[in-house]
């Protein structure tokens, strides 16, 4: 993961602890489809995702390397190219939609759902 770009935001956090982070979250938005988190972790979440599902619809041994490099998840993985890829097959981009929730009761984080399209 050397020469990819993990972040902009810093989240509050290492830069260790921000890619596991980002790569849980991906995970789970992959297996569950849609899911709740603060916005900026959301649109950090997105840039991931979309990198993965293009990675998927290239789908040579070479780019599955790639995305378990960046998401080191076989069983997402296998997900994105063998479903999530052949779903966006026609579509150039914008897998992802983000929707603001609103602030958070406990902390007035900005929430928002992230989920595929």
């Amino acid at each position: 993961m050397a020469s990819h770009r993990i972040s902009g935001r810093k989240l509050g956090r290492y830069k260790d602890q921000r890619v596991a982070l980002l790569r849980g979250l991906v995970a789970e938005l992959i297996i569950h489809e849609k899911i709740t988190t603060t916005l900026a972790k959301a649109k950090e979440t997105r840039v991931m995702a979309e990198k993965l599902i293009t990675h998927g619809k290239k789908g040579n041994l070479n780019h599955r390397r790639l995305a378990l490099a960046q998401v080191p998840n076989s069983k997402v993985v296998k997900k994105v190219f063998d479903d999530v890829a052949v779903r966006y097959a026609d579509r150039a981009g914008g897998y992802t939609r983000v929707l603001k929730l609103g602030p958070r009761n406990g902390d007035a984080a900005e929430m928002a759902i992230i989920e595929l399209v």
